[in-house]
């Protein structure tokens, strides 16, 4: 049995991989998918002071109190980030990370450093009240859509989990000074349909896995059993 431990990208929740948990707790193995502070169940958390290091808080502390080991870490988007602290913090306890459509920092960057797009959305929150909220990013004409998704069923419950995002968590600087993460294997699974323009994707390093979905950002919406298929290959 592997344990799986899904975290998501910003403006959603745990309940985004409601079609992936049951593919692999069919498949026999434990399946975590929680919601990260100000997001999902703990939306009426979200303020000002949330960051990047709330977040990995929240991952860090449910692996040690679950006193997960040989987690596979899945990070979406933004939470390429949180993984990778969090994996500076318990390397350990990490079989593996996954960079799923994902944010590849290194250390001392921030979101808006891995992501350059995302300087914009933090000019406007800071110019605007509270100063400190960034909205979801619009809808947008297909392939793009909804964070890829184009659906209307899928937009439509897309739309009723997502929610605002604290400036900081793309602001705050990661952390990843100890070298023991840096032997955790990794993989990285790449959504090649409906780009915007003006997203960035680093080159992966050497040796390093790398699969492609084609579909949208949001392949656990769009794939999940495709998404599954290859989170079950991982050695």
């Amino acid at each position: 049995m592997t344990t799986y431990l899904l975290v998501h990208g910003a403006w959603h929740g745990g309940q985004c991989w409601e079609r992936v948990v049951p593919l692999l707790a069919s498949a026999g193995h434990r399946v975590l998918a929680p919601s990260l502070t100000g997001h999902g169940d703990k939306a009426h958390l979200l303020s000002r002071e949330v960051g990047l290091d709330t977040h990995t808080d929240d991952i860090v502390g449910l692996i040690t109190e679950e006193d997960l080991t040989d987690v596979v870490l899945v990070g979406h988007s933004y939470a390429g980030l949180v993984i990778s602290s969090a994996a500076n913090r318990v390397p350990d306890r990490i079989a593996r990370l996954v960079y799923l459509d994902a944010m590849v920092p290194e250390d001392g960057e921030s979101a808006a450093d891995v992501q350059p797009m995302t300087r914009v959305l933090i000019d406007h929150a800071t110019k605007s009240e509270p100063g400190w909220r960034v909205p979801p990013l619009p809808e947008l004409p297909p392939p793009a859509g909804l964070f890829g998704v184009t659906d209307p069923a899928d937009v439509a419950w897309l739309r009723t989990m997502l929610s605002d995002q604290s400036v900081r968590c793309l602001q705050q600087p990661v952390r990843l000074d100890n070298p023991a993460a840096r032997t955790i294997p990794r993989t990285h699974i790449h959504c090649v349909v409906g780009e915007p323009e003006g997203i960035v994707r680093r080159p992966v390093p050497a040796g390093e896995r790398v699969w492609e979905l084609p579909t949208g950002h949001d392949c656990m919406i769009t794939m999940p059993t495709e998404l599954t298929a290859l989170l079950l290959k991982l050695p």
